[in-house]
């Protein structure tokens, strides 16, 4: 289920993509492979915005999709970074929106609109894809 919704090969630096069964620990093992190619490709001022966005999306398999089976694709962009988690569920993906006072979950995806320069979902044939693309920001002048 090795699943890009988004690709021009001019474009693309690098990439990193994996098919994985998730379970309650994987957003850790994702953070540190996501880190490990941020840190390679000189995209550390990324990492913390990415990491969480990645957490809430790997999480959401884990809630929602059955069998947790999911791809993880890591894009290096000339601009900065996307992330595409596919798995094979035809449910739609949540949308962003605000919980209730007492609800335990629902605001994953309000994380990533925050966090993420642009988000999405897209259909495909075989389930969907939710990415988030994060924009690399030149250093402050004297910083």
């Amino acid at each position: 289920m090795n699943l890009t919704t988004w690709h021009s090969g001019d474009e693309v630096d690098a990439s990193y993509r994996m098919g994985f069964t998730v379970g309650d620990h994987s957003a850790r093992h994702m953070r540190r492979i996501l880190r490990m190619f941020l840190t390679r490709w000189e995209l550390d001022g990324l990492a913390d915005a990415a990491e969480l966005a990645l957490t809430e999306l790997v999480a959401n398999v884990v809630r929602h999709v059955p069998g947790r089976n999911c791809a993880v694709l890591i894009l290096r962009r000339p601009d900065g970074l996307r992330v595409e988690v596919s798995d094979g569920c035809p449910a739609p993906a949540l949308v962003a929106r605000t919980p209730g006072e007492l609800d335990e979950g629902g605001r994953g995806l309000l994380l990533v609109e925050a966090v993420a320069d642009r988000w999405g979902t897209d259909p495909n044939s075989t389930g969907k894809t939710v990415w988030f693309e994060c924009d690399a920001r030149p250093p402050l002048p004297g910083g």
